[in-house]
């Protein structure tokens, strides 16, 4: 899949939605393999009203969620996962280098390793322009596709 900035080509991809949606854009995918997405950090996102106030940042559990969301692109991309549901079922590592903040664009890099038993891993770069701002090793759990209601 190539560049895409349209929200339905997210939605059509991840089961996630506003307001936990975090990925704004999809910039490149290679299904089961690898993803590369980015989110618009929006000035009037309600959580910085108390984080913090006097010098809002983007909390890190957003940024690990972003990148989870981003490699959720990747798996759910693959014919025989679409549909699925991709939980975050762990963090074996993470660093925040630099602080994200309204107005940002975090770009994260997402690369899976195989998925045994459906567990997976996954090792994920954030990007603000061209410095890093986090890494993490990720752990997910891949479910059923959730009922039609």
């Amino acid at each position: 899949m190539e560049y895409c900035d349209a929200a339905q080509a997210v939605c059509d991809v991840l089961p996630h939605r506003p307001p936990f949606l975090f990925v704004s854009r999809i910039v490149s995918v290679e299904a089961g393999v690898c993803a590369v997405c980015e989110f618009d950090v929006p000035y009037d996102l309600p959580l910085f009203q108390g984080h913090f106030p006097e010098e809002p940042i983007l909390p890190g559990v957003i940024i690990l969620e972003m990148m989870a969301q981003s490699g959720a692109v990747a798996l759910l991309s693959q014919e025989d996962m679409k549909g699925r549901i991709a939980y975050l079922a762990g963090i074996e590592s993470a660093r925040f280098r630099k602080p994200v903040r309204p107005g940002d664009v975090i770009r994260a890099n997402v690369a899976l390793g195989p998925v045994r038993r459906r567990i997976g891993r996954g090792d994920g770069i954030a990007y603000v322009k061209d410095q890093e701002v986090a890494r993490a090793k990720i752990v997910f759990a891949v479910g059923d596709a959730p009922p039609t209601r």
